[in-house]
């Protein structure tokens, strides 16, 4: 049963799992690779889903880009439970972390259009994600050839802020 998965927040324990999954999937090219370095120094930002017995079966990352801005990033399942919810879990683990936060709009740069666009996303064009682009993008192999799909999504519910609040 998909609710005896954990959806919870990342532990340096689970790194190694966490990058066996990314890999096998960027070996497929569903998604970039990440090195260990990166996931050690970045584990605040993941979520990960726990299997009844303790293994780490999926995992997912919400990295704040700018004073209202977050990027879904490095979110893979385990290839058996994919179609299970698990993916849609951890993107609303994501989301109520971006109210905690007070991040109004969420992006992620992705291969699996579909799935996003069916949690309400929308297709926009890279142009209007500059601090991303210039941020992490130019560092990227794939630039400026960048083949995956932006997606979009003003976070529902999100408390109103300004700037310097």
């Amino acid at each position: 049963m998909e609710q005896d998965y954990l959806v919870r927040k990342a532990h340096l324990d689970d790194v190694k799992a966490m990058h066996g999954l990314l890999l096998t999937c960027a070996q497929k090219g569903l998604l970039l690779p990440r090195a260990l370095i990166y996931l050690y120094g970045h584990i605040r930002n993941f979520f990960v889903v726990e299997a009844p017995g303790g293994e780490i079966v999926a995992c997912c990352a919400l990295a704040p880009v700018w004073e209202d801005l977050g990027e879904i990033c490095s979110l893979v399942v385990r290839d058996d439970l994919r179609r299970r919810g698990l993916g849609r879990r951890m993107v609303a683990a994501c989301l109520d972390e971006c109210r905690e936060l007070h991040l109004k709009k969420i992006f992620a740069l992705t291969y699996q259009e579909a799935f996003f666009t069916r949690l309400g996303f929308r297709v926009v064009d890279k142009s209007v994600l500059p601090q991303k682009i210039w941020a992490d993008c130019v560092h990227c192999a794939k630039y400026p050839d960048c083949d995956e799909t932006a997606v979009f999504l003003e976070v529902p519910d999100a408390p109103e802020t300004t700037a310097g609040e």
